[in-house]
């Protein structure tokens, strides 16, 4: 996949202009403005749009003091306690340990700095710790209206020590992209979807901006899917990120998103932001040969008021449908207030998990349909044990690619360990500068566990940071080489070197107190223990063991 570089594809591109979209080398010249640009045209698509759901999608923390009950609002979860408070200069979430006689072990306390969710369903905080964000414990969910454990906190409390992957932020994002700084636009924006704005603002033309409902409903469609369609792992083509994403431009030249294929004996899998997979899965979108799509029913800029809810939807299915289509008796569709989606798009219990789509996008004739023959024929000849649900063209994908998916997925599903190991191989020698694949061979050494090894271990691994890598695992992973090599030394300075880049990494802090305590640098260990629980006070392990060291 990637980028093409061909003539055909620049003849495509000329083509695409024509049809309204932005050409590759436009796009780049293209910044984004921002919708408040936009509104100057479109005051009243604005005004309508920024009530909506995505339009809302984000906002400082403090515009919610009105949506949620916050003064002294606890929540207790074994010895821990959760509290909300508003003050004066904003809205505050507190952790706090008690010990059996009731006196406090710890107490820490973060200003919220941003909410996410329209507030619908549920919404969650992030509070900032340095550059980064990080998940609030608790979250407000509208269906109990109610502060309650953050989705993931009912089994591990990882206090504000879980950090927002910059991926899941910029689905919530306009261009607050990594947000370490103060972002140019918060919430869901009008250039997410038509992608960046300057040459249309100052030369407003329709073959200068992406008009989703003017492009092929696949195309368009991949606009929706970048966020709404997980999948079970999805994997950047090489030299890309969640930045190089751009309205009207093939997802796939970005991101691959591949889904463990379908297995008839389980249960249906869930809709969890598998909105298009659910989709096309319905006989509604086999019957449209090509022609549904998201922006069938639904209207980005707009939604109906909860009285109208059904009434919108009802006449979306009567573009295609009919009054007589509907085998429910007349007399009994009289007493549903929900219309026809109250019956083929019916609402998932999820509990109180806040952040998930609610209704089943398979359109379902009856609530207990199982599932289409189609959904277990989703592979194809040249990729038979994975399903790659953005894919845009026949060109195969890049090893790479594939390599990493395998190894994503490998831990749930052992069955691909194989494939993975077998890409290694391949990928080692086509891109042997790679800091993945060296982090990845540097790995795979390591768990070979021989004197020879572990050499070859440490060769790969250092060369893995020393073209740029930054994953935890593997200056762990070195550490333990040099470990076993008797390298102490060498072990506590790439601990600390990776500590630097990742501080919230609970395994880098416990493996450098181990290397202290080895070397028998007890004063040292001491002071690292004590630290990691300035930023990680709910480690009960840590706790306990600083304690016995008498801290």
């Amino acid at each position: 996949m990637g980028i093409y570089h061909t003539e055909m594809r620049r003849i495509a591109l000329a083509l695409l202009i024509l049809a309204g979209m932005l050409s590759g080398s436009e796009r780049t010249r293209a910044g984004y403005v921002g919708s408040k640009v936009c509104s100057g045209c479109h005051a009243k698509t604005y005004s309508d749009y920024v009530k909506t759901a995505m339009g809302r999608s984000m906002v400082p923390a403090m515009q919610t003091r009105d949506l949620v009950p916050a003064s002294g609002t606890t929540v207790q979860s074994g010895d821990f306690g959760f509290q909300v408070d508003l003050r004066d200069d904003g809205l505050y979430q507190s952790e706090l340990q008690t010990d059996p006689s009731g006196a406090v072990v710890f107490q820490k306390s973060f200003k919220l700095e941003y909410a996410l969710g329209s507030g619908a369903n549920g919404i969650t905080y992030a509070v900032r710790r340095g550059a980064d964000l990080f998940e609030a414990p608790l979250s407000y969910y509208r269906r109990t209206n109610a502060w309650q454990l953050s989705p993931g906190y009912e089994t591990t409390n990882a206090g504000f020590s879980r950090a927002m992957p910059a991926e899941c932020i910029a689905c919530h994002t306009g261009r607050g992209y990594g947000l370490s700084a103060a972002p140019s636009e918060l919430a869901i924006g009008c250039e997410n979807c038509h992608g960046p704005g300057s040459l249309h603002a100052r030369q407003p033309s329709h073959a200068n901006i992406v008009n989703p409902a003017k492009i092929p409903a696949r195309r368009a469609d991949e606009i929706c899917m970048n966020c709404h369609q997980a999948g079970d792992t999805r994997v950047y083509q090489p030299g890309k990120s969640y930045l190089d994403v751009t309205a009207g431009s093939a997802l796939s030249d970005v991101v691959a998103i591949f889904k463990i294929p379908l297995d008839s004996a389980s249960a249906a899998p869930a809709d969890l932001l598998e909105h298009h997979f659910s989709m096309q899965l319905s006989k509604c979108f086999a019957g449209s040969v090509g022609r549904m799509s998201c922006l069938s029913c639904h209207d980005p800029h707009a939604i109906p008021a909860k009285s109208d809810v059904a009434a919108f939807y009802d006449e979306k299915c009567m573009a295609c449908h009919t009054v007589a289509s509907c085998k429910l008796p007349i007399a009994k569709r009289a007493h549903r207030a929900d219309g026809c989606i109250g019956c083929h798009m019916p609402k998932r219990d999820i509990g109180f998990i806040s952040h998930s789509a609610l209704t089943n996008h398979r359109i379902v004739a009856r609530r207990d349909e199982p599932l289409p023959t189609a959904a277990f024929r989703q592979t194809t000849p040249d990729l038979p044990d994975l399903i790659f649900l953005n894919r845009s063209s026949a060109e195969p994908l890049s090893p790479l690619v594939l390599w990493q998916a395998y190894g994503e997925l490998s831990d749930r599903a052992p069955q691909y360990e194989s494939r993975y190991l077998q890409l290694l191989a391949t990928v080692a020698v086509q891109a042997p500068n790679d800091p993945l694949v060296q982090a990845a061979l540097g790995r795979k050494a390591l768990r070979d566990a021989t004197p020879e090894s572990n050499k070859i271990a440490i060769e790969h691994l250092t060369k893995a940071l020393q073209l740029g890598f930054k994953g935890a695992t593997a200056f762990e992973d070195l550490a333990t080489a040099f470990s076993q090599a008797g390298k102490v030394d060498d072990a506590i300075e790439t601990l600390k070197r990776g500590i630097e880049l990742s501080p919230f990494a609970p395994r880098l802090h416990k493996s450098l107190v181990l290397e202290y305590v080895k070397s028998k640098q007890y004063a040292l260990a001491k002071a690292a223990m004590q630290r990691y629980l300035e930023l990680v006070p709910e480690d009960r392990f840590m706790r306990d063991l600083l304690n016995k060291a008498g801290g």
